[in-house]
């Protein structure tokens, strides 16, 4: 039983990583511009985001695996949960979770910078004369790659001799069994622990901007995704709107043969705005093309044809996201309030806080969905993904950007390859202040130890456990402050959030950071929120660029149809013309 348990979340684990390499690879080919796609950067892309998702997708894995060896209606340990056995299934997880985390940061720090150089260094005109060879292009990607290898270098250096937090070491709050574990003195932990801690506190800084838009944005961007007009109909009415206006030129032009003086100043106005109205439907034209999918890859055009039929569900979808986005909020500030209040060692340990004393609805909702398997393990899941869709969205919404100045843009079919290689390396930094998040702020006593409970009883006998199935008042959640023996053999702590307290309460610094900059998060969600309130901000990836939508507002490019026609048109691929929709006249 306890095999097949165990083999089930592995499996489950495994069918999420093909599918999240099908995800993967339609995320990089929707995003990127047809026109400089690169197979390197397309491959490096697509493995780093598997890898990535992969990784956040371990947290619901680890807390499901150490959660299964705990019979949480008894508050003891399963018969075959033997010490032996509960240490095979941790070790797994702490292998798995190294081999993750070390290639993040091999891609994100080594592989990634150097696919970028790589990228940079190509000269199309040298390559065609022979002047500049593979090679060539490998050793200046090399030399420009040397820095970022020094700087990995450089920061396990650092971790390796840099001195333990002294006085969390002396705190006699800390004297118990859970936090001394912590409080380890092997010098490779220590290295790991201090690299973990810094790209994890970049990581936040960029969690902070991004995720916390995107948390506010993703909700409305479903809601407002049906289009006013479909990509067939866009293109069928601007074909007529061009065929008219170039038949009205050609009529202003006969108007002009024989005369000496040329047209008339009304005539020549009328001819400056249909030539400059021209110009932008051929540019309509082109990107009604783009938005239904002709000349691209057939993943894009299937993914299209899939949010079309979808299209229907995202209200519905986007109004549970804006209730779930809320409970989000609120969790997260009454964790907050109560870690700040209650935590029992503040800043010396990263405001680790022994359990919840305000009752936390996200919290609660995962501890009583436990009792049935695997309900918890699935919402788990989809609050990770939720918190990733929200830093994509983020992301493209708000750009990559460097203060006030704009560096690069994110859109569907526009994302060059700089840009989507830049991306992809702010997702990886933020994937770890996602599970800092999620582990510490939205559910820590779940995400920490999962529905786990222990009896409060004293055993009858040494080396029993205790019994307490007559008397279910004294079982009792599992906790950092457990005290009691019993606790000990029966609680095990989720390997991630192991990770974490360890960052934290070695170097306290980063805790603190960590902690507050959550406050920062909710202040950001809530600023974007409110403002949706009054008015929906424009995201980069919709089918119409800002400058198109710029001219919409001029009146040129005026919306036409029904959002249910142009949905069910998106669908078909038909269009429908509409021959007074010309505004020439």
């Amino acid at each position: 039983m306890a095999l097949i348990q165990t083999s089930l979340i592995w499996v489950a684990y495994a069918v999420a990583i093909i599918l999240l390499l099908a995800i993967a690879t339609i995320f990089v080919f929707l995003y990127q511009t047809p026109r400089d796609r690169a197979a390197s950067i397309t491959t490096v892309c697509i493995f780093t985001t598997s890898v990535l998702l992969a990784t956040v997708l371990l947290m619901p894995v680890d807390i499901a695996l150490v959660s299964s060896t705990s019979l949480s209606s008894q508050g003891r340990k399963k018969d075959w949960a033997t010490p032996d056995a509960v240490g095979s299934i941790v070790k797994t997880l702490e292998i798995v979770y190294y081999t993750l985390y070390s290639l993040d940061a091999l891609l994100c720090l080594l592989v990634i910078p150097f696919t970028y150089f790589l990228y940079e260094e190509y000269d199309e005109d040298a390559a065609e004369t022979g002047e500049q060879t593979f090679g060539q292009r490998v050793w200046g990607a090399f030399k420009y790659t040397i820095a970022f290898i020094l700087f990995v270098v450089l920061l396990f250096l650092v971790g390796f001799f840099v001195p333990f937090a002294k006085k969390a070491k002396g705190d006699d709050r800390l004297d118990l069994e859970f936090f001394k574990h912590l409080l380890s003195e092997n010098r490779g932990e220590r290295a790991l622990s201090f690299a973990l801690g810094l790209l994890m506190l970049i990581g936040t800084l960029l969690y902070v901007l991004y995720t916390g838009a995107g948390l506010a944005l993703l909700p409305v961007a479903m809601i407002k995704s049906a289009p006013s007009i479909s990509a067939p109909t866009l293109a069928a009415n601007t074909a007529s709107q061009l065929e008219t206006n170039r038949e009205r030129q050609r009529q202003l032009e006969g108007r002009n043969e024989g005369r000496d003086n040329g047209l008339d100043s009304r005539d020549r106005r009328e001819l400056e705005a249909l030539i400059r109205e021209e110009r932008t439907l051929i540019r309509r034209e082109r990107l009604a093309a783009e938005s239904s999918g002709e000349d691209r890859h057939w993943l894009v055009k299937t993914w299209i044809k899939i949010e079309a039929v979808f299209r229907p569900l995202k209200l519905l979808g986007g109004l549970i996201l804006l209730i779930l986005a809320l409970l989000v909020f609120v969790s997260m500030l009454i964790t907050g309030i109560d870690k700040a209040k209650n935590s029992i060692c503040g800043a010396h340990c990263g405001y680790i806080l022994g359990h919840i004393n305000i009752f936390q609805p996200i919290n609660w909702i995962f501890v009583k969905s436990s009792k049935v398997f695997p309900i918890d393990y699935v919402l788990f899941l989809l609050l990770v993904l939720f918190f990733f869709s929200a830093s994509v969205v983020g992301i493209a919404t708000v750009g990559i950007r460097f203060l006030w100045l704009t560096i690069f843009k994110i859109r569907k079919g526009h994302t060059s390859p700089q840009a989507l290689l830049m991306a992809t390396v702010m997702l990886n930094l933020i994937v770890l202040a996602i599970n800092y998040s999620i582990a510490m702020i939205v559910a820590p006593q779940y995400a920490t130890f999962g529905p786990q409970t222990f009896c409060d009883r004293t055993p009858r006998h040494p080396g029993e456990q205790p019994d307490c199935s007559h008397d279910k008042s004294r079982i009792i959640p599992c906790t950092e402050l457990s005290s009691n023996p019993a606790a000990k053999e029966v609680c095990t702590p989720s390997v991630i959030s192991t990770f974490i307290n360890r960052v934290t309460i070695n170097f306290p610094f980063f805790g603190v950071v960590l902690f507050w900059a959550q406050f920062a998060f909710l202040g950001i969600y809530l600023i974007v929120f409110v403002t949706t309130l009054f008015k929906t901000p424009t995201l980069d990836q919709e089918q119409i660029d800002r400058d198109l939508e710029e001219e919409e507002e001029e009146g040129l490019l005026a919306s036409t149809g029904r959002r249910f026609n142009a949905t069910w048109q998106d669908i078909t691929g038909r269009g429908r013309r509409d021959y007074g929709t010309s505004e020439s006249n």
